[in-house]
């Protein structure tokens, strides 16, 4: 199971470049992420080489953040792959909430990482249907 870093923040120019910088400054490697806007604030989702350091250097510079639960499942980098995960999840009546692209840099391999209602019996399901859980996206 991968922490996801979630931090609520402005939807103002230069906001998402001052994140990233944070993290670059902090020695923080971003291996996924997504984005979600509204007029005036937007949730940025991201997998991230050290979540318990980014939400401590986030915090102090005035950053609302928490961790969340997300599923990594790996998948072939082939036509269909991603469709194969929903469809199963589909047959096992789960609703996907979001979800987003990183790889397995051992492998090479992408990964899909997904939100769900309980992350925990998803990756079950996934898991006894074949599929590789991936526990931390590494460097």
């Amino acid at each position: 199971m991968l922490k996801q870093v979630s931090i609520y923040a402005e939807n103002k120019k230069g906001c998402f470049q001052n994140i990233t910088g944070i993290l670059r400054q902090n020695d923080i490697n971003i291996l996924g992420s997504v984005t979600n806007d509204s007029a005036e604030y937007g949730i940025i989702r991201m997998v991230v080489s050290d979540p318990e350091k980014s939400i401590e250097v986030l915090r102090k510079a005035d950053y609302i953040c928490k961790t969340t639960p997300v599923l990594a499942i790996e998948c072939p980098d082939e036509v269909g792959a991603f469709d194969k995960i929903l469809k199963s999840l589909y047959e096992s009546n789960i609703n996907v909430n979001y979800t987003y692209l990183s790889f397995n840099r051992k492998s090479g391999l992408p990964i899909m990482v997904m939100h769900t209602d309980d992350v925990y019996a998803v990756e079950n399901i996934l898991i006894n249907k074949g599929y590789n859980s991936v526990a931390e996206c590494e460097e």
